[in-house]
């Protein structure tokens, strides 16, 4: 029943990069997976799955690489949560280059579920200075953001979900935000419900405008609304429709605890990947709208 669905982001890709989104989110899948299918529990495998997505700045927005504020700094989110309702988040690290293991560091050894700036800081083992997230790819970012006049983006946040043979659930999602954010800003990545959410029912990772998410308490609703009788893919889309309503856009990926998975998303491509017994699959898709894997 081992299960890691992964995702890299959703919006609009930076063009000629597929082949290290691809390579990406293919090392991270199997990393992930190898563990969850070794006897390790759901929870190490998305730490696994989405550390690896943290330390690959050639693909991803997450740890080294993330995007820049406006003000030229690095400023990263993450959160952790299981099927039994522990959590644990970071928001506005500038020090790390897993803001995920911090997380989990909040769940597991502290009595609190989020912790933001300094105080998260003070739990990293092997702190960096800002400018070693800063990338040569960061840094052009940030300096045709400021060239123009287009609004705020960001592409490339990460994320896992996984169902272990023991029926528990658990979820990640790291991001760096979007490029000439407020310094200071914090997104839906480290809000549990927001931009993430585990229960004993589902767990669930996002991506996108973070505001948005946060409006609609996205990826809570996707278990709200099986609660409630809804199919997966029924509640795939009630949720993507929210996050219109919210004024804003992006995907989601889920798993449940009876084996059914899938991912949808409302933007032009999403970056995703999973693994099951029998199923392996890793890419872009940019055929925006739902699709459960496995019911």
């Amino acid at each position: 029943m081992a299960i890691l669905l992964i995702h890299g982001g959703a919006g609009t890709f930076t063009a000629g990069r597929d082949e290290a989104y691809e390579a990406g989110l293919g090392a991270a899948c199997e990393a992930g997976y190898a563990l969850l299918t070794s006897g390790s529990t759901a929870v190490s495998a998305v730490i696994e799955a989405v550390r690896r997505m943290e330390s690959n700045p050639e693909a991803f927005n997450a740890g080294v690489g993330g995007a820049m504020t406006r003000t030229g700094d690095v400023e990263l989110d993450a959160c952790v949560m299981l099927s039994d309702g522990s959590a644990g988040a970071v928001g506005g690290v500038r020090t790390s280059r897993n803001p995920v293991l911090l997380a989990d560091l909040v769940r597991t050894t502290t009595p609190h579920v989020v912790l933001f700036g300094a105080g998260a800081e003070a739990l990293e083992k092997d702190p960096v200075a800002n400018d070693e997230l800063k990338t040569p790819h960061s840094r052009a970012e940030l300096e045709r953001w400021q060239a123009s006049t287009r609004a705020l983006t960001g592409t490339g946040t990460v994320g896992a979900v996984a169902l272990a043979d023991d029926g528990t659930l658990a979820a990640a999602t790291s991001t760096g935000g979007i490029v000439g954010q407020y310094l200071g800003r914090i997104g839906d990545t480290p809000i549990p419900g927001a931009g993430t959410w585990a229960d004993a029912r589902t767990a669930v990772s996002g991506t996108g405008k973070g505001e948005a998410f946060i409006r609609s308490v996205a990826c809570k609703r996707v278990s709200d609304e099986l609660a409630h009788g809804a199919t997966l893919e029924a509640a795939l889309h009630t949720t993507l429709t929210g996050l219109v309503t919210a004024d804003g856009s992006g995907g989601l990926i889920v798993v449940t605890s009876d084996g059914s998975f899938g991912y949808g998303f409302n933007t032009p491509a999403m970056a995703y990947a999973f693994r099951a017994p029998g199923l392996s699959e890793h890419g872009l898709s940019r055929s925006a709208g739902v699709r459960i894997v496995r019911t």
